[in-house]
C-alpha cells in the first residue's frame, strides 16, 4: 500500500504542475481530465502526508521515552500519534478501494406502485417528491419524462432523469422495494395498511457505448393517461417505444421522445452490465450496493415516525420520517456508502488482498 500511496502523491505533484502552465487552458479537454484527477487524488494524497506526520510524531514521542523528566509527556503524546496514525490507515485503505465508474453519471430513476392498490399508487407519488426535493437540495437538475396517474393524485409509474455531479454516486442504493405503513388517506377506519411502491435507478448510458439500430426499434403513438392538472393530460400525445430484440419498452410523452432514447440505452446498457457482472454478483454476501430490486431495502413507518433501513443495522439504521420523506436523504446515503465502504474492505481483508 505503501508504494502505491507514494506513486499518488507523485502523480498528484505531477497534475498540478500541468495544471499550473498557463497553455493547458487551450486544450479544454485535457484541462477537463487533469481537473478531475487532480479532484479524485488530492484526498488521498492529504491523507497519506498527515498519515507521514502522524508516523513522524510516532518516532519522535519514541526517542523522548528515554528521558525521563519527558517520559509522562512523550507516552500521552505517543499515544495520540499512534491513535491518529491508525485512524489514517483505515481511512487510506477506504480512499484506495476500486472507484464506481459510474459515480459522476447521470441518473434514469423509475418509480412503480406496488401492493396496496390506490395506497401504494399515493406512496409513489410520495417517493417521486422525495426524490425531487433531494435532487433540489444537491442543485441537481430532475426532469420528468413519462408518470402514469390516479385520479387520487397517485403515480402508477414513472421515469425521471436527474442531471449532477455525484447524481449516481449519491442514488445508486435506492434501487430496491420501499414498503409505507400508515393509516391511507382512503381508509376512513384509521386501520394500517402495508403498501409498496419498487424503485429502478441506472446510470445514463452515453450513446457511444450503447448504440441502437433504428431499424430494432417499434414507435407507437397513443393519449397517455393521468388526472391532468399537474399531472399527466389525458390529452398529450405519448410514445411507446419498444426494443424488438429484447423486448424492452419505454414509454414517454411525445416532446421527451430524445429523453426517452436515454432511457432505453440505459436499460439496454444495465442489462448488458448485469448480465456481464452476474458471476460476481452472486458471490456478494450482501445486498448493500447492488440495487437488488426484488428486496425489502426500507419501511417507512407513519405512526412510529420512522424510516428504517434493512440494510443498516443498530441504531444506524433508523431515520425521522418527515427529515427523510422532505427530501434530506444524505443522513441515510452516507450511512450506507460507509457500510458498502466497510463491505468491501471486510471482502478485501478476507481474500488477503
Amino acid at each position: 500500500m505503501l508504494e502505491k500511496l507514494q506513486a499518488i502523491a507523485r502523480r498528484l505533484d505531477q497534475v498540478e504542475r500541468q495544471l499550473s502552465d498557463p497553455a493547458i487552458y487551450a486544450d479544454r479537454e485535457m484541462l477537463t481530465r487533469l481537473s478531475r484527477e487532480q479532484k479524485e487524488l488530492t484526498p488521498i494524497a492529504a491523507a497519506f502526508r498527515a498519515w507521514q506526520q502522524a508516523e513522524d510524531d510516532c518516532a519522535q514521542a519514541q526517542e523522548l521515552l528515554t528521558d525521563p523528566e519527558m517520559r509522562e509527556l512523550a507516552q500521552e503524546e505517543l499515544r495520540r500519534a499512534r491513535q491518529e496514525r491508525d485512524r489514517l490507515s483505515e481511512e487510506l485503505k477506504r480512499l484506495l478501494l476500486p472507484r464506481d465508474p459510474n459515480d459522476d453519471r447521470n441518473v434514469i430513476l423509475e418509480v412503480r406502485a406496488g401492493i396496496g392498490g390506490e395506497e401504494g399508487a399515493l406512496f409513489a407519488a410520495d417517493l417521486l417528491r422525495m426524490y425531487a426535493l433531494y435532487a433540489e437540495r444537491r442543485g441537481w437538475n430532475m426532469e420528468l419524462v413519462y408518470e402514469n396517474t390516479t385520479e387520487l393524485g397517485g403515480v402508477k409509474e414513472a421515469s425521471a432523469t436527474i442531471e449532477g455531479q455525484g447524481a449516481w454516486s449519491r442514488l445508486k442504493f435506492e434501487a430496491g422495494t420501499h414498503r409505507v405503513q400508515r393509516v391511507p388517506e382512503t381508509e376512513s377506519s384509521g386501520r394500517i395498511q402495508t403498501s409498496a411502491a419498487t424503485v429502478a435507478v441506472m446510470p445514463e448510458a452515453e450513446e457511444v457505448e450503447f448504440t441502437i439500430d433504428p431499424k430494432d426499434l417499434q414507435i407507437d403513438t397513443f393519449r397517455s393517461s393521468g388526472a391532468g392538472g399537474q399531472h399527466v393530460n389525458k390529452t398529450e400525445s405519448a410514445i411507446r417505444i419498444t426494443h424488438l430484440p429484447t423486448g424492452t419498452v419505454v414509454e414517454c410523452q411525445y416532446k421527451n421522445k430524445d429523453r426517452a432514447m436515454k432511457i432505453l440505452r440505459s436499460k439496454l446498457y444495465e442489462a448488458q452490465q448485469e448480465k456481464q457482472n452476474a458471476a460476481i454478483a452472486a458471490q456478494r454476501k450482501s445486498q448493500v450496493g447492488t440495487g437488488d430490486r426484488s428486496g425489502k431495502i426500507r419501511t417507512y413507518n407513519f405512526p412510529q415516525n420512522r424510516v428504517t433501513d434493512h440494510r443498516l443495522t443498530g441504531d444506524a439504521k433508523n431515520f425521522n420520517i418527515a427529515a427523510i420523506i422532505n427530501g434530506d436523504l444524505d443522513p441515510l446515503i452516507d450511512a450506507l456508502t460507509l457500510a458498502n465502504q466497510a463491505q468491501r474492505l471486510q471482502e478485501g481483508t478476507e481474500k488477503g488482498e
